[in-house]
Parts: structure tokens; sequence; C-alpha cells
């Protein structure tokens, strides 16, 4: 109550003092001398006839003087220019008071006990409690903030024993992608001698007294963040020994660029393997952990169609796939009879995109998609039909968790309003209530979100969430924020997001567009942006801008692009096909060497999505769109270029040449800059203090380059 106290009194004191501020505040250029790249002429590279130069590849060699003199002067830069925007602070003020509240994860139960997260509101990282009684606050049962000052080591995995008296847990230093594991006991608190390292792309999954993990063979030093991941493995180790006795399950010499991933069903009955060869399609096996040879029993072959594993019913396995079912449906195999004769249909494809399933209380709790929001359906465990689960809103679930065999469980909901509710849910009777609500300092209840439909270029129809001020006007003034993703199958659901809060009360508006590439339709809906059809992913975004525009939300002048990793593709190429279109871009950590990706750490899975340069044919139409190669000299809209030193996903190369490119060819006023974070990797545990400072900067440099003053008021 204090802290909406303060907030309130604050506005009024803006109002109060709105005549001293002119509304036609003058936005001066902000002078920019660009860090000098040089130029290595002697890079030309031969693809299929056609000789591509590539000035600053030297800029792929992170680790050189070079480029970490580049990345200095590139930051000085930047925040040089940042520190001149005059409402920057004011912005970083209000992300910490927004930030500043209690949030917590859905419990689970291990062992008798519930651990949920929870962080305070301004911690780096959120802490595991535990509690006896699920009514109860918990005490701390490990803390990550204590893994370094910074807050730049995450805890990045965790999986108890099935009594839970063991505790297997991975770290993650700097945003890598690389993990070390340690296991804890959890009577005592006191870690084991166990330490297990190079794990990546992995779960931790019990069985007996040691567990299952994917590791990489050791990089050599120098190239751990940049280096081809390959020959991945399946291993087992055995909790008070050492490493290097741990037992290889699985590897594929003959298939260096094949991953393989491991999960143990509940009872510790079958391991589940799945291997793939990149974001789309694997092959299925299982092995029976009662047998002692622990021989893997194939069961699906060939990389065209997914194959994903929900649970086990004793020995039916269950599994979601999408063979002859684009949009998915739940079937289950016989671990006694596994061959494909002899699978069984439980829950048949429907008109809706099914994208998860989970078991509670002896019914399944099924996950749909409906235009590109939520719905539950629950079946029995024979897949007969019983009802649907009449959810809070138009929104996203976050999964029915719980144990199998409990009759309560738990449930998130959340929308681009309306902050991560968690809901305890009863099995029995299908009724839920809230059991913990967030108390934001933001009025939800002021804004809305409507959905609407527009026609792409080649007249397909796409769905666009836009969320404002309620009563906001069209009259081609408002700041807007268009986000989008369109790849790999991943669909964009109705979210809440704190740093999108500042943009809404300064009365902007947030679009969401549903583009081709991602899952929100089902397998169909991704195919039509991949390969060659690429291009309808970005044409999508241009006419989502177009409608936007057209319907007077916004005007050219007033819209920024955002994306991340392939929506920094997205932006990437977006920009440079229509720079005429958008006032700001924010390419975040983007894929923008379409030509190269595939060359570093784990690229080459993405293959199935994009295809690849040394194929004749994808070359073709790869040159065709691809950010770095299509940079011309032109003028650009207003561009930060986000990336992070320890990126070892889209390494940061993308971002260094892309900005150097930009930097060379760009003949306009708005400035082009690149802002690079250190100790940071591709997103996931990136500390709290890391965000507000990132998300303050990005909403600075939007307002200021649209010209649009930033007022600690609700636009009427």
């Amino acid at each position: 109550m204090k802290n909406i106290i303060i907030f309130s009194l604050l506005v009024l004191f803006m109002i109060s003092c709105k005549d001293s501020i002119d509304p036609k505040m003058q936005f001066e250029n902000i002078p920019v001398t660009y860090a000098e790249s040089r130029m290595d002429s002697s890079v030309v590279e031969d693809y299929h006839g056609t000789n591509v130069a590539d000035p600053y590849r030297w800029l792929e060699d992170d680790n050189s003087d070079e480029t970490i003199d580049w990345v200095k002067r590139q930051n000085a830069v930047t925040f040089d220019y940042l520190d001149k925007i005059p409402f920057r602070e004011e912005l970083k003020t209000r992300l910490e008071e927004i930030w500043d509240y209690e949030k917590y994860s859905s419990p689970f139960k291990e062992g008798g006990k519930y651990y949920y997260f929870k962080n305070d509101g301004l911690q780096n990282q959120s802490v595991l409690y535990v509690t006896d009684d699920i009514k109860e606050d918990g005490e701390v049962f490990l803390d990550p903030n204590t893994f370094s000052e910074d807050g730049t080591v995450a805890l990045s995995g965790l999986a108890f024993n099935k009594d839970g008296t063991y505790l297997a847990y991975m770290v993650s230093e700097g945003g890598s992608d690389w993990n070390t594991a340690f296991v804890m006991n959890t009577a005592t608190g006191e870690l084991l001698d166990d330490k297990l390292e190079w794990i990546k792309f992995s779960g931790l999954s019990w069985s007996g007294n040691g567990f299952f993990y994917s590791r990489f063979p050791s990089p050599e030093g120098g190239d751990e963040l940049s280096a081809k991941n390959e020959y991945h493995q399946l291993w087992y180790h055995k909790i008070e020994t050492d490493q290097g006795e741990d037992i290889k399950v699985y590897e594929d010499l003959d298939n260096p660029q094949r991953n393989v991933y491991a999960t143990a069903t509940e009872d510790e009955k079958y391991l589940l393997m799945t291997m793939a060869e990149s974001t789309s399609g694997n092959e299925m096996a299982f092995i029976d952990l009662t047998k002692p040879d622990w021989k893997p029993i194939k069961v699906k072959e060939g990389f065209d169609n997914d194959l994903s594993f929900i649970d086990n019913n004793g020995d039916k396995l269950l599994f979601q796939t999408n063979i002859d079912a684009p949009k998915n449906k739940i079937i289950a195999i016989d671990a006694k009879n596994p061959n494909k004769e002899n699978w069984e249909e439980i829950v048949p494809e429907s008109e809706d995109a099914l994208r998860g399933a989970s078991i509670l209380g002896g019914k399944m709790w099924v996950n749909y998609i409906h235009n590109a929001s939520s719905q539950i359906k629950v079946y029995d465990l024979d897949g007969k039909f019983i009802s649907e689960l009449e959810l809070p809103g138009i929104g996203t679930v976050g999964g029915v968790s719980g144990k199998k065999k409990d009759d309560t469980g738990f449930f998130t909901f959340t929308s681009f309003t309306v902050p991560s509710t968690i809901y305890a849910l009863n099995a029995d009777d299908m009724s839920y209530e809230v059991f913990r609500q967030p108390k934001v300092d933001f009025k939800s209840e002021d804004f809305e979100t409507k959905q609407v439909w527009y026609t792409s270029k080649d007249g397909t129809k796409v769905p666009m969430f836009l969320t404002m001020k309620k009563g906001t006007k069209q009259d081609g003034q408002n700041p807007t924020l268009l986000y989008g993703y369109g790849g790999f199958d991943i669909p964009i659901l109705p979210g809440f997001s704190l740093t999108r809060l500042p943009l809404l009360e300064n009365g902007g508006i947030y679009a969401v567009a549903n583009i081709r590439g991602g899952g929100e339709f089902g397998k169909e809906w991704h195919k039509a942006g991949t390969l060659e059809r690429k291009q309808n992913v970005f044409d999508d975004f241009i006419a989502a801008a177009e409608h936007l525009i057209a319907e007077k939300y916004t005007s050219s002048d007033k819209l920024a692009i955002e994306g991340g990793s392939n929506g920094g593709l997205l932006v990437g190429a977006c920009m440079t096909q229509r720079p005429d279109l958008f006032a700001v871009a924010y390419p975040r950590v983007g894929v923008l060497d379409m030509l190269r990706y595939h060359e570093f750490t784990i690229g080459w899975a993405w293959a199935t999505d994009y295809g690849r340069s040394d194929d004749p044919e994808a070359f073709k139409y790869l040159i065709e769109y691809s950010p770095l190669h299509n940079v011309d000299e032109a003028a650009y809209p207003a561009t930060m270029v986000m990336t992070a030193d320890h990126d070892d996903r889209v390494v940061p190369a993308h971002s260094f040449k892309f900005a150097a490119e930009l930097q060379k060819k760009h003949n306009g006023d708005n400035p082009v800059l690149i802002r690079i974070e250190t100790s940071a990797g591709h997103g996931a545990g990136k500390p709290t203090s890391k965000q507000i400072e990132e998300a303050a900067d990005a909403l600075a440099f939007m307002f200021y380059n649209m010209k649009e003053p930033y007022l600690m008021e609700v636009k009427g």
C-alpha cells in the first residue's frame, strides 16, 4: 500500500507540474561518432560459384584482443548516447518500482515436502524454499544469489531423487549454455564431492542411486563459447563417485550432429531417449531399467515427424505426435509390444493445435491452443473426453503440474494485462481456486487486449494481439512496439511482461503478431515459414506493421519492432527490406549471418527451419534475406542491436558483423548502435539488475527516437 500511495502522489505531482513541461519538447539529434571497424577485403568465400565478401569475419574470434577492444569501443559509443537521454533514469526507476513485488513459482512435491521458488522483488535470482505444509511459508533451501556476488551464476536445472533425499542441480555462469552439476544431501544441506562438467542441452533424470545426463566432449580451451557442439552423449552418474567413472549409455559416432536427451518415468521403470538432428523431427527409443543390459529399443526411426513423451501408465507409454496429424494427437505404445502396427490412438487430432499434456489424479490434462490462447481439455487415461476446464479468461496456462497419483495440482494463468497467477486444482471435481496472486504496482483494469486479423502479402489471414489503455484513440500517434518470432514451431501466446508496462502507461500500444513459422496453428503453420518459404514470415510481420498504420493505431514515425534470437533474424530482415516502415528496430541476440550460422556451437540444429548455405538451392534463398548480406546504402531506422558476450546459443559474432556493416552503409541521421551485455548469454538466468538496465535502455532509446516524451503519468 505504501508504494501505491507514493506512486499516486508522484503522479499527482507530475500532473500538477504539467504546465511546466513543454509538450513540444525538442528532441535534438544526439551526435554519434561510430567506433571504427576494420575491413579485411581479403576474406571472400565462393558459394557455388558466387563470391561473397566477409570483411568482418575477424569479429568471429571473440577472444582476440582486437575483438575485445572493438566491443569496448562500441559500448562506449552506445552508453555515451544512452547517458544523454534525459528520462533514462526515470524509466529505470519506474521499472524498479513495478518489478519490486513477490514472485512465486507453482509448488512441487518431492519426498513428502513442498518446494517452490520465490523472488522477494529485486533479487537477482529466485530462491528455492521448502515447507512441510503447503499452506505455510517455507524456509530457504537453496539460494542461487550466493553463487556469485553479481548474480551472473544461475541455477539452470534441478531434479530430486525418488524419495527426496538427494537433489542434483546444475548451474551456469554468465548466461552460457554450459552447465556444471552438483549433488546435495537434502537433510543436511551439505554438498557431496560430486561435480559433473560440460553438461549442455540436458536435464537430470534419476534412477536408483544416480541420474542420467547429456554432455559434449570437453571443448578446447578458449573455444568454449563458439566452437561447434558435436558428439552429444548420454551418461549415467552414480552419486559419490568421480565423473570419470560414469557409464556411457549412448553415443552416435557416425552422426556427430545428433543430440540425445533422456527422461526416466516417475516409477523409474523406463528411460525414454530422444535423438534429434534439429529442432524439428526426432527418433525415439526406450530402455527397460529393470533389466541389467540397458539396451535401447527403437520405437521410431527417422526425423520427418515428432514423437514426444508425456508419461507412462504402467507399461503403456503415452506420446504426443504429429505423425499423420499436423495439429498433434496422443498415442499409446505398449512397451512390451512397441511395433508401430500396435500403436493405439488415445486422443485424436482436433481443429486446435495440441501442445502438451500431463497426468494428475488419474486424468489427462491436455493443453490446446485456440486462436493463439490456451484451452485445457480433460480426458481419462484411455482417451475418453470428460470435460473442458473453464479458464479464468483468455490467456495462457503454464501447464498442470503435480504427481500423477495426487488429487491436488497447480497451474498458472497469465495474459498481457494479468500477471502470472497460481491456482490450486482439485483433480477430482476439476475445481480450482487462487493459490497465490501477485500484487503489482500496475492498474490492469485500465487496460485491454483485443485480437485482430489482418491479411498478409499472399492472402493468408494472420492474428495479432493489441494491448493498450482503454479508450486509446486511433489517431496514428500512439507509440507502438510490434513483437514477433515466427520460427521453430514455437507459439507466442499472451503473457504479462514487466518491460512493456512503461510503454502502456505512457499511452502506447504493445502488438504481438502470431506470424507463420510459429506453432500457433500446428505443423503446417510452422512449415509455411521455413526453408524457401521463410520470406512468408517477414511478409507477415511487414503486413502487421502496415495494418497498424492503415488502421491508425500508429504511424511509421511511432512504430518500433523487436524480436530475439530467431526473432532477431525477423527484425534484421524486415528492417533491411523495409527500412522506411519503422522508426526504431531492436534485433536482439539475432541470427543475422545466414550463410555461416551453422558453423558455430549448436547452429547446425536450426537447418530444418533455415536450410544451409552449403546446399546450392538453400544458398539461393538464404542470400536473398540474410540481414548481414542485405544491408544497402540506405537510411535505416534508429537501431540498437542487442547481444551478450557469453551467448553461446547465437554467438555474438552475428550481431557484431551486422552492426559493423550497418554503421558502414547507413546514410541517415538515426543512430545505429550495438549494446553488448557483459557476463550474460542468450537470456536464461540473466540477473534482475541486468534485465532492468537493459529494459530501461531499450525503452529510453525507443521513446527518444520516436520523439515521445516519457512522463510518469498515464495519457488519457
